[in-house]
C-alpha cells in the first residue's frame, strides 16, 4: 500500500512547491529593498562610550548640592518613572544618556561639548536637539512640527518645555501656559490686558485652546482647526449657521470684525460702530451718518436724537445672521 501511495505523495509535494515557490521569490525583493534602509540608519554608539553606572555616574556631579547643574529634580518627573517602559528610566532605558547621549567621555573630561547640551549656547545644532525629543514625542499631535511656524522660527523644544522641573512643565498647565507663550508673543500679552478679551488672563482659557503650538494645517496661525472660523465655532457654535439670512463677513472670516486676542472696544471689535459697519456699507442716506442733534430729522425736539453716535446694532440686532422669515435686514 505504501508503495502505491508514494508516487501520489511525491506529486502532491511537487505541486505544493510549484504553488509556493513564486511567493517565496516575490518576497525576496522586498527584503532586499529594506536592506539599504537598515544600512543607512545611523549606527549606535559603542557600549564603551556610555557610562558604566548610568545615572549614578551623572549624580556624582549633578546632585542636589550642585545648584547650577543639579539634575536631582528630574527624578520627580515623568521622565524618571521606572514603571513606564516609554520613559528613559523605564525598564531597559538609557536613563540620562537616552537624551544627553553617551556620557563616558563627559564624565572623564567634564566638558559640556562632550555631551548633548540643550542650553541656548549649546554646540549641538538646534535641529539635532529637537530630533532627540521627537524621537519619542513625534506622535499624531506633533506631525505638523516640520515646516511649522515655530520650527521655521528656530524654536527649540526646550524654549517652551522644562523637563527637570518637579512641579511640572509650566506650558502644560492651563493657568501658566500663557506665561510661557508671552516670552515671545508680547503683543498678544498686551491685547489680553485690554478691556475686552478672551479670559486667558483669568486662567479660564489657554493659548492651546485655539492654537496648535506644534504645527497644524492652518499655516502661519497654527490653529487647532483648518480655518479661523471653524476654530471660533468650537465655542461659538450659535454663529456657525447655515442661516436663512447670512451676513457675508461672518461666513468669510471672523477677524474682519473681531480681534481674537483683545480690544479696547466691546465684543472684541476692531473698530467702533458705525465706523466698523461703514467699511463695507455706504452711509449715504442712512441715519447712521455722523450728524449733530440739530441736523437730524425733526431737529432737537424731533425725537430722533438717539441716532447720534448710535450703533448699527441698535436696529440690526442679528448681525451674525438670522433665521427669521422677515430677517433680510438682520433686524429680527
Amino acid at each position: 500500500m505504501l508503495n502505491m501511495l508514494r508516487p501520489l505523495l511525491c506529486a502532491l509535494g511537487l505541486a505544493a512547491l510549484l504553488v509556493w515557490q513564486p511567493d517565496a521569490w516575490a518576497q525576496q525583493p522586498a527584503a532586499a529593498a529594506s536592506a539599504p534602509a537598515a544600512a543607512a540608519a545611523e549606527p549606535l554608539p559603542a557600549p564603551d562610550q556610555y557610562s558604566r553606572k548610568g545615572a549614578d555616574t551623572c549624580l556624582n556631579c549633578h546632585d542636589e548640592e550642585s545648584a547650577a547643574y543639579s539634575a536631582s529634580a528630574l527624578f520627580k518627573t515623568k521622565h524618571a518613572h521606572r514603571g513606564d517602559k516609554r520613559a528613559p528610566f523605564g525598564a531597559g532605558g538609557l536613563q540620562c544618556e537616552a537624551c544627553h547621549g553617551p556620557g563616558a567621555l563627559h564624565a572623564r573630561n567634564k566638558r559640556a561639548s562632550a555631551i548633548v547640551n540643550f542650553k541656548a549656547d549649546s554646540k549641538v545644532s538646534l535641529a539635532d536637539r529637537n530630533k532627540v525629543c521627537l524621537a519619542c514625542h513625534e506622535n499624531t499631535s506633533r506631525t505638523g512640527w516640520h515646516a511649522s511656524t515655530h520650527e521655521r522660527a528656530d524654536v527649540a523644544c526646550t524654549d517652551c518645555h522644562r523637563m527637570h522641573r518637579p512641579e511640572g512643565d509650566a506650558v502644560l498647565a492651563k493657568k501658566s501656559e500663557a506665561q510661557v507663550c508671552y516670552a515671545c508673543h508680547k503683543q498678544q500679552r498686551a491685547d489680553f490686558h485690554k478691556a475686552s478679551a478672551h479670559p486667558v488672563r483669568q486662567g479660564l482659557m489657554a493659548c492651546s485652546d485655539c492654537h496648535a503650538p506644534h504645527g497644524s494645517g492652518s499655516a502661519a496661525a497654527m490653529l487647532v482647526k483648518p480655518t479661523l472660523n471653524q476654530t471660533c465655532y468650537s465655542c461659538h457654535a450659535d454663529k456657525r449657521g447655515p442661516l436663512l439670512w447670512e451676513h457675508a463677513p461672518v461666513a468669510e472670516d471672523c477677524s474682519l470684525c473681531h480681534n481674537a486676542h483683545g480690544s479696547v472696544r466691546p465684543a472684541l471689535l476692531t473698530k467702533t460702530a458705525p465706523l466698523l459697519c461703514q467699511q463695507c456699507h455706504s452711509a449715504a442716506g442712512h441715519p447712521s451718518l455722523a450728524r449733530t442733534s440739530n441736523s437730524l430729522p425733526g431737529g432737537p425736539a424731533g425725537g430722533a436724537a438717539f441716532l447720534v453716535a448710535g450703533s448699527c446694532s441698535n436696529c440690526h440686532t442679528q448681525v451674525h445672521g438670522s433665521n427669521h422669515p422677515s430677517g433680510a435686514k438682520l433686524m429680527r
